[in-house]
């Protein structure tokens, strides 16, 4: 993938008008264990795989709280997630300090994205090699944002990133259009299907993934081990009663087909996760 005289810095344009280093942070992204969001009219639901390298270490946090109304989930360089998830808390307390009042989620998304472009356009410094769904409620509603590497943001009623994402979002696509008025709990179970869809076969279980919810009366928090597990059992019951007409299990087949092909590009996590 490399690109020759034109991917050596950051600020050096290709003759087909492209930053390769920006191209190359994007597909640290892809190469990143997988994050789901999600959200309804009054709440937002985050999901991520939870993989440890090996057996005997454990699993990077992947869900970081930046206010009760505010968290994110990353994908990529989790050492890069983790500076800029302390950015975010550091504006939120900030602007809370100085108006007493939360800091609306599309400022602080605008304000996040203005520090990423700023990695994009100096030669001293490298874009940041990480994606963020920013999940949020404020006075305007519930809030889903995805923040590119590259500066760029973009609101979303569902969305996931990272590797074989895209047999979850093939799920995400065919039932977002039910997202808007479905309650909590039914976010969640959504949540998991996808999540589910991005194992390749692997059995879901709460040891691997993290839930987390905020929504209207509910301020940011990461579900508890247990309280997942009974979701994804009550969901497994639900799938062997209603075989033949389960629109999840032909997404499941479809969503294992596209991960299939595109497993081999972002086979495991990237060493930079480590």
């Amino acid at each position: 993938m490399f690109r020759n005289q034109y991917d050596t810095d950051v600020t050096t344009w290709s003759p087909a008008g492209r930053l390769f280093q920006v191209e190359y942070a994007m597909e640290a992204v892809k190469q990143g264990s997988a994050a789901i969001g999600l959200r309804s009219r009054s709440h937002v639901v985050l999901a991520c795989v939870n993989k440890a390298n090996n057996e005997l270490s454990s699993h990077q946090k992947k869900i970081f709280k930046v206010d009760d109304h505010i968290g994110v989930a990353i994908a990529g360089l989790t050492a890069d997630g983790r500076v800029l998830s302390r950015y975010m808390r550091s504006e939120c307390i900030n602007y809370s300090f100085t108006y007493e009042a939360p800091l609306p989620v599309g400022r602080l998304v605008v304000q996040l994205a203005d520090k990423a472009q700023v990695c994009t356009q100096r030669s001293w410094k490298r874009p940041y090699g990480v994606g963020l769904l920013v999940a949020g409620l404020d006075e305007s509603g519930a809030h889903l944002y995805y923040n590119c590497p590259s500066g760029n943001y973009f609101e979303y009623q569902a969305f996931a990133i990272g590797s074989r994402s895209q047999a979850a979002k093939t799920y995400l696509e065919r039932k977002f259009e039910t997202f808007v008025d479905s309650s909590r709990d039914d976010l969640v179970k959504h949540a998991l299907i996808a999540i589910r869809e991005t194992l390749q076969g692997e059995t879901l279980k709460s040891s691997i993934c993290t839930i987390a919810v905020v929504g209207v009366g509910e301020a940011f928090h990461i579900l508890d081990q247990e309280t997942v597990q009974q979701m994804i059992n009550a969901f497994e019951i639900v799938a062997e009663d209603e075989p033949p007409a389960a629109d999840p299990g032909t997404s499941a087949g479809e969503g294992g087909a596209t991960a299939e092909g595109g497993a081999p590009a972002e086979e495991g996590a990237a060493p930079m996760e480590i």
